[in-house]
């Protein structure tokens, strides 16, 4: 019988030796207030959970949430935290941590929030860091939808932020491929092709349809409205840095599951590579165009909440850091990034590394070292079972009988036309 394959990695345990080293990141947040967006998504999840676990002495963390399918803020709050990334949170400060967390009822995509003016006279006085990571991430939305959410938003965040009378930072998550025309992105601001403001007034005037007959002109050189839309924030972001708002900007790469906590291989969506592997697994997928001398920029979500973290604990006592950060509807989606390479500049996420202590080094991880690739993907497939497919793991050996017999028609096809 078929052996059923356990995770190869773990949460990282710190050795005797160096836990009386300080963890410096966790003392800079004590008794701070946070606001985040996007906290019901991939990124969101495991950065409130990584705060609440290493940082547990926060004042507070506000969530903007909307009502959806139904479902008012309180009931996604507590399906949020029914999700097995909190797990290990839960097991280590008990149900009570949760008591940080305030909901505030908003919407992204809505004129100034949706938010009431008792929150936002309540957030204007309470809120410290700001962390924004709300945004549609289909390559495929359409152009208006986009543009009101991930533009209008993030302009409608730093309105907010700027009403703030504490903060200390707006940390906006962007993304590496936003300025896909640069084949070397430096860690530094560009200008958008045109005005960001000029564009969202446009949307909000215009209805959808004609949006979408006039997106493939708005849209020269960018592949998608995506890209384009985290483009324009990011002129918005800069724009407010020019006026001396305490913002940084964070581009991270292809997002994947978790490599080491708190969960090895979580995920709790099938976009990009997780969609590939379940694919590929269930024997959907077989070929894919992309070149195959390339290489992917992922980043496994803990490393890239690791590496937020870090970067609002240099900006809070340092300076300035900058830190690169489904299947759809057909592989076209993929096809632009698969086929083109680029290089990132991240020269001041390798800064980070020499002037962290061992203890620090342990949890707050930036970098690959330790990692098997073939193990972590391993993970990630195991965890794509449990969480995304809900499989349990004594039905791997009839998957792996499964997966033989497609494959000997494969076989079969593929040297008949080699011969």
């Amino acid at each position: 019988m078929d052996e059923i394959p356990k995770p190869f990695y773990s949460v990282p345990v710190v050795p005797d030796p160096i836990k009386e080293l300080p963890d410096r990141v966790a003392e800079s947040l004590v008794e701070k207030t946070f606001l985040i967006t996007g906290g019901t998504g991939f990124l969101g999840k495991v950065l409130i959970e990584k705060i609440l676990r290493r940082c547990p002495k926060i004042k507070r963390i506000y969530l903007l949430m909307r009502p959806k399918h139904g479902k008012d803020s309180k009931q996604r709050v507590e399906e949020l935290f029914a999700s097995a990334v909190f797990n290990l949170l839960k097991k280590m400060h008990g149900n009570n941590i949760l008591d940080k967390i305030q909901v505030i009822s908003g919407d992204c995509s809505q004129p100034d929030l949706g938010i009431s003016e008792e929150d936002r006279a309540l957030l204007s006085e309470e809120v410290q860091i700001v962390y924004h990571c709300a945004a549609t991430i289909r390559f495929d939305e359409p152009l208006k939808k986009a543009v009101l959410l991930n533009t209008r938003g993030t302009r409608s965040m730093l309105e907010l932020a700027q009403r703030c009378s504490k903060l200390i930072l707006f940390c906006y998550i962007s993304t590496a491929y936003c300025h896909l025309d640069k084949k070397v992105l430096e860690e530094r601001a560009y200008s958008s092709p045109v005005d960001p403001h000029k564009i969202i007034k446009s949307c909000e005037l215009m209805d959808e349809e004609l949006v979408d007959k006039v997106s493939e002109k708005i849209l020269k050189g960018f592949p998608n409205s995506y890209a384009f839309t985290k483009n324009l924030s990011e002129t918005l972001v800069n724009d407010a840095i020019q006026q001396g708002m305490p913002c940084m900007i964070l581009r991270p790469s292809v997002v994947i599951p978790t490599w080491l906590e708190p969960l090895p291989g979580w995920m709790d969506n099938i976009n990009g590579p997780t969609g590939l592997l379940i694919g590929a697994g269930k024997g959907v997928i077989r070929t894919m165009y992309c070149d195959n001398n390339g290489y992917a920029d992922f980043i496994p979500v803990d490393i890239c909440v690791n590496g937020i973290l870090l970067a609002t604990w240099n900006y809070i006592g340092l300076h300035l850091l900058r830190v690169q950060d489904r299947i759809n509807k057909g592989f076209e989606v993929f096809e632009y990034y698969a086929n083109n390479q680029w290089i990132f500049k991240n020269e001041h996420l390798v800064y980070m590394r020499p002037i962290l202590n061992q203890h620090e080094k342990i949890l707050y991880k930036i970098d690959g070292d330790g990692m098997d690739i073939r193990k972590y993907f391993c993970d990630c497939i195991l965890s794509a079972r449990t969480y995304i497919l809900k499989e349990t793991p004594d039905t791997i050996p009839q998957a792996r009988r499964h997966m033989r017999i497609p494959n000997v028609g494969v076989i079969v096809v593929r040297r008949t036309f080699e011969n």
